[in-house]
């Protein structure tokens, strides 16, 4: 009768767990229209990508990449001032000046290859932020759900334990199997080794965190909202793959390739250099023309042709490559969510209520004494596993909707700002 009173209270208990558990695993609302993120996460993800050494890096390699593009638009030639004497039999005296001419307009060359290249890495800079802001992301989700499967193993341990105590006594009177007895302590051995695995996984999901907000000392991060947009196909994909910061970063270092071959061409042809001398030779004025042009007998620069062409092939299979794999991230991150959305809804309509009605039908067995207390704990943990499993599909649920907003490049205006990192109005 005692062991029979305990158990109903372990029932008791583990009803209880599962209404909070419930709570936590709150079912999200998915709605047809695109909504923003709440404000404390947009402000959290906000400050930690801009304060990102990483983003900052980026940031840095931009301004240096429009410093570039504002030099090659410079004239490529300086002009030279030039002055000579000698005293012999006739004193000479002169001054000139002369220039190179870019006669074959590589300053214009140059300068579509330097604004191509910035263009590349201002599409990087982006990419930068958009990946930093998804890391975090998926670390707030592993850290949430951590946290929530942490609590699950504690309420476990604590179950198991008193019942493991309760199980010695009772063995010790003599008024409980010893194959009874041993799997009490088995399955407290199991909750507290599921507690260990759970509480290393919430130190590493703090870490993952952490190493994106090294400047915050303590874990007060903010929580993550379930509400979320119903899956839906695009209209336009190529639009959508065309627009992605890593396509544009390769279309545009194509257009920096096409842009060298130009100008590697152009610097095979000749630029002539044209001076202008005046002076007094023998108490006579002085005045002279000059004009020189290097002959290309030793270097044809040939090679550089060469070199650039095959890079440009190089880049045009880059571009190809990228556009494949950003199709294809497309579709198949919009097939994940819509899997764990699916399965989701799924767990909403029917894993929740017939969990409570399991819980409810084994405490009513076990009242009545038609449920042994070994069926009773194998039961009661399978519970508890569905719960964990629920958290894992939850998690999975958030990760599939943070890489279908980044593939689709919705994740900004779903943080609420553009893709500069400027918060929208």
């Amino acid at each position: 009768m005692y062991t029979r009173h305990f158990a109903a209270a372990i029932v008791m208990s583990f009803g209880v767990s599962a209404t909070a558990a419930q709570e936590a695993l709150a079912p999200p609302e998915f709605t047809n229209t695109s909504r923003a993120a709440e404000p404390a996460l947009i402000q959290f993800v906000q400050s930690t990508v801009d304060r990102s050494p990483l983003v900052k890096a980026a940031s840095s390699k931009l301004v240096a990449s429009t410093s570039y593009e504002s030099a090659a638009a410079r004239p490529l030639y300086n002009p030279e001032l030039e002055f000579e004497a000698e005293d012999t039999d006739v004193e000479l005296r002169t001054i000139g000046i002369s220039q190179t001419l870019d006669w074959s307009g590589k300053r214009g060359a140059r300068e579509s290859v330097a604004t191509a290249e910035r263009l590349a890495v201002e599409a990087d800079y982006q990419l930068t932020r958009r990946q930093v802001a998804t890391e975090l992301l998926n670390g707030l989700a592993s850290h949430q759900t951590a946290l929530d499967r942490t609590a699950l193993a504690k309420e476990r341990a604590e179950l198991t334990e008193e019942f493991a105590q309760i199980a010695k006594r009772r063995f010790d009177a003599g008024d409980l199997q010893r194959v009874d007895f041993n799997l009490a302590n088995l399955v407290k051995a199991e909750a507290r080794i599921k507690l260990a695995t759970t509480t290393s996984s919430l130190a590493d999901a703090q870490q993952a965190i952490s190493n994106l907000v090294p400047f915050d000392s303590r874990p007060r991060w903010p929580s993550l909202s379930t509400v979320f947009v119903a899956p839906s196909p695009f209209n336009d994909s190529e639009s959508i793959t065309s627009a992605m910061p890593e396509v544009r970063a390769a279309q545009s270092r194509l257009q920096a390739a096409i842009a060298t071959v130009a100008l590697r061409k152009r610097e095979k042809r000749l630029d002539p250099t044209i001076g202008v001398t005046g002076g007094e030779e023998g108490g006579e004025s002085l005045v002279g023309i000059r004009i020189s042009v290097p002959l290309p007998l030793r270097n044809r620069f040939q090679h550089e042709v060469s070199a650039a062409l095959a890079e440009q092939t190089q880049a045009k299979q880059v571009l190809k490559n990228t556009q494949i794999r950003a199709n294809s991230r497309i579709s198949n991150s919009l097939q994940r969510y819509k899997i764990a959305h699916a399965a989701w809804q799924e767990w909403q309509a029917l894993g929740q209520e017939n969990l409570r009605q399991k819980t409810d039908e084994l405490r009513r067995l076990w009242g009545a004494g038609e449920l042994s207390t070994t069926e009773f704990l194998v039961q009661m943990g399978q519970t508890v596993d569905i719960r964990d499993s629920a958290l894992e599909l939850r998690l999975a649920l958030w990760q599939s909707w943070f890489e279908w907003q980044s593939a689709s490049g919705q994740l900004d205006q779903w943080l609420g700002y553009n893709a500069n990192g400027d918060t929208d109005a």
